[in-house]
Parts: structure tokens; sequence; C-alpha cells
């Protein structure tokens, strides 16, 4: 009875940690979905865990410090859309141009156009020229922008200094990620038209759960 019952409560915890990872819906219809995250990440955290490593240009030194736009996602209230066009068109020189203006590189502006871009409607010039939006829609708090020295930030302070240098946006329209007790990644939810800002349950639900995390010095 013992092991069953024991056997009965892992079944429920996985069950349960599924049903929290938010749904990929592949190959779904292009153009359907409720509405956008911004995804901005900490280039000085990428790139000290994996950039580095890879050799990736955006981690040379005084190339992107600070928050850099690591895309535009297409989302629904529950799970979000990928790939939605595998066989769809591939972004032209003139997209790229402007892909190349607002992604650190033009290796991840392709994935994005792959996996979210395809899903959003958009031509891939349409698709960056709305990822282009979206980055100049977000203020970055001054203290965030560039700092020169490692800090320790709560991630409620984190929400709150956003909230505060974003007119509208609330703390159940974002999440902070985090990563080996380092800062990663805010996610900011916005309308379709990218004009507002607007709750999302999920995506907030993805908050880091700890107290405070590091946020490595912009490089």
């Amino acid at each position: 009875m013992r092991r069953s019952g024991l056997a009965g409560l892992l079944l429920a915890f996985v069950a349960s940690a599924a049903a929290a990872e938010p749904r990929e819906d592949r190959g779904a219809p292009a153009g359907r979905f409720d509405f956008y995250v911004v995804s901005l990440s900490w280039s000085a955290t990428y790139c000290a865990l994996t950039g580095e490593r890879r050799g990736d240009t955006q981690c040379a030194p005084g190339r992107n410090p600070g928050f850099v736009l690591h895309g535009l996602w297409p989302q629904y209230e529950r799970g979000y859309p990928a790939y939605c066009r595998p066989e769809g068109r591939s972004p032209s020189r003139a997209a790229m141009e402007i892909a190349e203006r607002v992604y650190p590189s033009s290796g991840l502006a392709r994935h994005e156009w792959r996996k979210h871009g395809t899903c959003s409607g958009e031509s891939p010039g349409g698709y960056f020229e709305a990822s282009a939006a979206a980055r100049a829609r977000i203020r970055v708090p001054e203290a965030l922008a560039a700092p020169r020295e490692d800090r320790r930030w709560g991630v409620i302070e984190i929400e709150r200094a956003f909230a505060e240098a974003n007119p509208g946006l609330r703390p159940d329209m974002m999440a902070v990620t985090c990563t080996r007790g380092q800062i990663e990644e805010i996610r900011l939810c916005l309308t379709r038209d990218l004009r507002a800002f607007r709750a999302c349950e999920e995506v907030d639900r993805d908050s880091c759960r700890a107290r405070d995390v590091l946020v490595p010095a912009a490089r």
C-alpha cells in the first residue's frame, strides 16, 4: 500500500509538472494567436554560460551590454504556436538588414523567424519590423541599462523597476527568468498591435522562484 501510494504521488507530480509546461503547437495556422511576448536576454549571462564557448559575435567586449532582443513570440493564453510554415520563404537580404539592426546576430534572427515569425502571419520583413517596434516599445530602467559592476537584485525589484519605467506595465504582465542563480531574461506581454501591455498568467507564472538573482556587469 505504501509503495502504491508513493507511486501515485510521483505520477501526480509528473502530471502536474507536465501540465505546467507551456504547450508548443507545432505547425499551427499562421496568424492565429492571442498576444505577443517580447523576450529580452541579459547578454552577460548568456555569454558567460553559453555564447563565449560558441564564439558568438554578440559576446565580443562592448558589443551588446545589458539586455538584447531574444525574440518576439506569438502566444496563446495557454501555450504557443511554433514552426507554423516550415516550408515558408527564407528572409530576403532586405529583411535581414532590418533584423540585423535589432537582433544581436543574424543566426538568432533566422532561428526566431523559423520558430516564431512564421506564426505571426507576417512576411519576414514584416516580422522583423514588428520585432524592432516591440523592442522600441520597451524602456529598460536606467540602473539596468549597462551596469558596470555585478549586483544582486530582488526579482520583485526588477519587475518594479520595469513597471516604473514603462507606464501601463504591471508585474502580472511580465516574467523575470533566471538560470544558475543569474538573471536570464525578462519577458513582457504586449497586445497583438504592440500598442499596450497586457496581463499574461501563464507567462507570469514562469518567473524565477528565487528571491534574488545576480545581474552580472554588462560587457
